[in-house]
């Protein structure tokens, strides 16, 4: 079966939403392969079939949403030439070009899940990483520096500090003020 089949697809979004549920109330090594089961609405088999155990469902859509906040992070620099983002760093980034809330948002309830108190900080490291990753890929146009890895490093956190900030407030703010936070707090710490 093809990865892009729609039975594939639809089973795999069943069994990622049924994690996403668990999730809310369990930790990762606490879940069974035959709760997820009972709670995607699909047999062992077919489990069996895609994956070996739990983590791996977790692993993959993880990975997802780690390549949803990549092309997200990438949109507004599609915009922009390179000797611009380089000359002036985020001073012609357009709010309303910045993806990564509307990311968010789409990912909510995996979001409000890897940001809550009671999970490992393992969850913390891999987003850093995988945001952070996204600054070290600019240095093909030139922009980073291995002399800076501590600003990137820091720039990482302010980005994940605003989304805290938003999960602290129940997602509230609207997708756009965000836009406009994160474009402001970028401004300030070039």
């Amino acid at each position: 079966m093809k990865a892009n089949d729609l039975r594939v697809v639809k089973t795999k979004k069943a069994i990622y939403q049924a994690l996403t549920h668990l999730l809310k109330d369990k930790l990762l090594t606490d879940i069974k392969v035959s709760e997820l089961c009972r709670e995607a609405s699909i047999n062992r088999g077919t489990f069996y079939f895609h994956y070996e155990e739990v983590g791996d469902v977790f692993k993959e859509f993880f990975e997802e949403v780690i390549r949803d906040l990549q092309e997200s992070y990438k949109e507004p620099y599609k915009h922009i030439s390179a000797v611009q983002l380089k000359n002036s760093a985020y001073k012609n980034l357009d709010p309303k070009t910045v993806r990564i809330f509307h990311h968010v948002k789409k990912f909510e309830d995996f979001y409000r899940i890897i940001l809550s108190d009671n999970v490992s900080t393992a969850y913390y490291y891999m987003f850093f990483d995988a945001i952070r990753t996204n600054f070290i890929e600019d240095s093909k146009i030139g922009i980073y520096d291995e002399s800076k890895k501590f600003v990137y490093s820091y720039m990482t956190n302010a980005i994940i500090g605003l989304i805290i900030e938003w999960h602290r407030n129940n997602f509230d703010e609207s997708v756009d003020d965000m836009n406009i936070h994160l474009v402001e707090t970028l401004n300030v710490l070039k």
